[in-house]
């Protein structure tokens, strides 16, 4: 058992300060007096600091900056997941979605990381080598050649299956969702080191891809999500026509909309809406897209996700703090109930009895977020 004292406890509506007990079987009602916790307990005196749910990461990419760190520069699989972990850990996200991409319209960098990603995921998990808690987001790149064989690569293994509990349907094509300026579009490929010649190869061939496989793909992922309960996003929606055919296949996240004409038409459908916590802690779109704060300034955003930063999370939601956009409970639910509910994940994302004791100590430091302390399932990682 494990009592938190001198805490601000930030729960669902309201910030209390108050004492917090807490062990590997779960968390007690903040403020309740637990009587073996007066001789049993371990005392940890907060300092007034900020106790907040763990983080839920939806989405993030990191694991694919371990393993390239560097432009060929590939590194070991299992040391960039063990390094993706810990940054993690540190970054308060005590649930991530590691999301690795099925099919690569670039090479196979990707499909590498896929590949090795998933094997270990479950091999280090079992082997209790992980801080965080890592469930499985599968990006399906519907126009992607090999997308289907890809997902059925972990359709063998009950363990993979088990871990899966999204998937997200993507188009990176030129001309379409954050890719709508071709012009832009072709400038980022000059700047990989492209020739104009293979620019234009390029365009024409993931061009040809899409008409042949994008629709395939999507009802493949479509209907084995829906057949075993795996919640579906989408992914950069650009269009109001877009979101409302993702709806009526019953496509329940807008995930990183790049238009506020798209997370208005996903919340007037009543679709959750996820958006990039860097974007918040930028001040903007590396893309050229919507400006996430505009978004929660309209009430449109239900969830935060890293990404390709974990620590953007914490830190964009106490920006929004900051700017006096949304009170300290809100902002947090961002991060934590927010993501929780939207994936059915019921055990944890609050603080309250009987849920998981994932926690996280926070001190502001001129208004930045530092983390002090961080427990998964009552045991402290960091």
């Amino acid at each position: 058992m494990t009592l938190l004292t001198n805490a601000r406890i930030v729960l669902p509506c309201s910030v209390v300060e108050t004492e917090l007990h807490f062990s590997a079987d779960g968390l007690s009602a903040p403020g309740a007096i637990v009587p073996a916790a007066s001789t049993d307990a371990t005392v940890i005196d907060c300092e007034g600091d900020y106790i907040i749910p763990g983080i839920i990461d939806l989405h993030t990419d990191n694991l694919e900056r371990q393993v390239l760190p560097r432009v060929n520069a590939r590194w070991p699989s299992r040391s960039a997941f063990l390094a993706h972990d810990a940054q993690c850990a540190v970054a308060g996200v005590t649930t991530v979605f590691d999301s690795l991409s099925l099919g690569d319209i670039n090479g196979r960098d990707r499909i590498q990381t896929y590949e090795e990603g998933i094997r270990d995921l479950v091999e280090l998990s079992e082997a209790g080598a992980l801080r965080a808690d890592h469930l499985l987001h599968f990006r399906c790149e519907l126009i992607a050649p090999d997308m289907q064989p890809l997902f059925e690569m972990a359709l063998h293994d009950p363990r993979m299956t088990a871990l899966l509990r999204l998937a997200s349907l993507m188009d990176h094509s030129p001309g379409v969702g954050q890719y709508a300026d071709i012009a832009r579009w072709r400038v980022g490929r000059a700047k990989e080191g492209m020739t104009e010649a293979e620019i234009d190869a390029m365009q024409a061939r993931v061009a040809a891809e899409r008409t042949q496989h994008l629709e395939a793909n999507r009802a493949y992922v479509i209907e084995y999500c829906r057949a075993h309960g795996i919640t579906l996003a989408s992914h950069d929606d650009r269009l109001e026509e877009e979101v409302a055919r993702n709806h009526e296949d019953g496509i329940t996240i807008a995930e990183f909309p790049v238009s506020l004409a798209a997370a208005r038409g996903a919340h007037t459908l009543g679709m959750d809406v996820i958006a990039g916590a860097p974007n918040i802690v930028r001040g903007g779109s590396h893309s050229g897209n919507v400006n996430a704060i505009d978004l929660i300034r309209a009430g449109l955003v239900t969830a935060l996700a890293s990404d390709y930063v974990p620590s953007a999370m914490l830190e964009a939601a106490f920006a929004c703090v900051a700017q006096d956009i949304l009170p300290v409970p809100e902002a947090i639910a961002l991060v934590t109930d927010g993501p929780a509910r939207i994936v059915g994940l019921h055990d944890r994302g609050r603080i309250e009895a009987g849920r998981r004791a994932d926690l996280v100590q926070v001190r502001l430091y001129d208004g930045l977020p530092i983390i002090r302390r961080v427990w998964v399932g009552g045991h402290r990682v960091v």
